[in-house]
């Protein structure tokens, strides 16, 4: 029986070993879920924050198939811990579930040059504004849908105030590059990148990426980042992060 796991002692031993910072945001019970097959002494758990599902311990078919009561989401993002949860998420969803491969960067504090990153912002043209995401820029990333992942995941403005942090560059008043917080867990955020598709290739996802990071630095944050594809990767490097390792994931439509 299925059932959500409350003991974050429990999680921690669970999800040891596994730098997300997705996970962290749910072991810590600042965010998303975890869900388990035994309450006691738990052999599998999934972790369910927004789009993305991760899978560790001994593969269990009724979590891979589980659906929170209520979700009414379509897709999801699955992450396996190895091959054999991998074996189980083809099995039970066959032509559902799309193979993809994403890339991991590695988790490294003081890595960062903060001239190099200043010197970044610094090139930003006078055409552009660079503002920081306020209660009115969170309601207006929540009303915009290529924007609206970078904050999404929080209910409302005060927790991403709280638990949140994020940029946007604006032109002529209409915000066309976002770089915010897929999610928040002790003294860092998840970084997510959206650039309007009519401005993207001009170094405005960079700009915004610098800037954010500069305030976790600031701050004591840590900025973790997760990479959809190599034009990520290679993003990441600019800012001073290091490629780590491929890894799978499967994009599950009709969830």
């Amino acid at each position: 029986m299925i059932r959500e796991l409350r003991d974050r002692k429990i999680a921690e031993k669970l999800f040891d070993g596994w730098e997300e910072g997705c996970i962290w945001s749910a072991v810590q019970r600042i965010m998303g879920d975890i869900y388990v097959n035994d309450g006691d002494k738990p052999e599998s758990g999934a972790v369910i924050l927004g789009d993305f599902t991760f899978f560790k311990g001994k593969p269990d078919e009724e979590l891979v198939t589980f659906k929170p009561e209520g979700s009414k989401r379509d897709f999801m993002i699955m992450v396996p811990e190895n091959a054999n949860w991998s074996c189980m998420i083809e099995e039970c969803f066959g032509e559902k579930a799309k193979k993809v491969t994403r890339y991991a960067i590695k988790k490294e504090k003081d890595i960062f040059c903060r001239e190099k990153l200043e010197q970044i912002v610094a090139g930003l043209s006078k055409d552009y504004t660079i503002r920081f995401i306020d209660e009115e820029l969170y309601n207006r990333c929540m009303q915009t849908d290529w924007c609206r992942d970078g904050v999404a995941n929080y209910p409302d403005y005060e927790m991403y105030r709280q638990y949140g942090l994020g940029v946007v560059i604006l032109k002529d008043g209409e915000i066309v590059s976002s770089c915010s917080s897929y999610s928040g867990f002790e003294k860092g955020i998840e970084i997510e990148v959206d650039t309007r598709e009519d401005y993207r290739r001009k170094g405005l996802a960079c700009v915004c990426a610098a800037r954010l990071i500069l305030e976790c630095l600031d701050r004591g944050w840590f900025p973790s980042w997760d990479a959809q594809n190599k034009m990520s990767v290679g993003l990441s490097e600019k800012l001073g992060y290091h490629f780590d390792r491929e890894y799978t994931a499967y994009e599950i439509w009709g969830y």
